[in-house]
């Protein structure tokens, strides 16, 4: 089985490393988990966003499964990106997991970003806007489609000392597709 490793995680200074390690997490298990950084781009070139969009599409054709850190990245939800991959593989009736090393609520962690009250019986934001509450730990389109397209979002109980380092809930998913696999 395949998997593309979706996720913020190509952002960090040490991108490389971590998508060694989350391959060496899937070989273990005897999966192959395709990186997105194993594209060879040059991201100089003019055309570089459109090749590396073209690259990880291919990965994900590709790929039997996706599994996709939904962390909370530059403000209280997933990486945009993470999450667009995430629907392309749900749309294509591929096995999808997922897990955010941050356990709270996507609603509490608003809070932390702007002023959040509660008017008409439900929760506002400072401009007005509603905002999700059920509480999920993301936006219920990304929690659901876990849900009917693989298996339920992985979270620790409480949030790692390093958010973007500790791989217990990635192996976790690692371990849930093998077993599909094996299956």
């Amino acid at each position: 089985m395949k998997i593309y490793l979706a996720g913020p995680d190509v952002f960090l200074p040490d991108a490389l490393d971590i998508g060694r390690r989350k391959a060496e997490v899937c070989a273990r298990h005897g999966l192959t988990g395709l990186y997105p950084l194993d594209n060879a781009v040059d991201v100089t070139a003019g055309d570089a966003s459109l090749n590396i969009f073209k690259g990880n599409q291919a990965m994900m054709i590709e790929a039997d499964a996706v599994i996709a850190n939904l962390t909370p990245f530059r403000g209280p939800g997933a990486d945009a990106g993470t999450v667009y991959e995430l629907g392309y593989m749900a749309g294509r009736g591929k096995l999808c997991l997922g897990y955010s090393n941050h356990p709270s609520p996507y609603a509490d962690r608003v809070r932390e970003f702007t002023g959040v009250n509660l008017r008409d019986g439900r929760l506002i934001d400072r401009h007005g806007l509603t905002v999700e509450d059920f509480g999920l730990t993301d936006n219920l389109m990304m929690i659901h489609a876990l849900d009917l397209y693989g298996c339920a979002l992985v979270t620790p109980r409480q949030a790692p000392a390093d958010l973007w380092r500790d791989l217990t809930a990635f192996e976790a998913c690692v371990r849930m597709a093998a077993e599909r696999a094996s299956s």
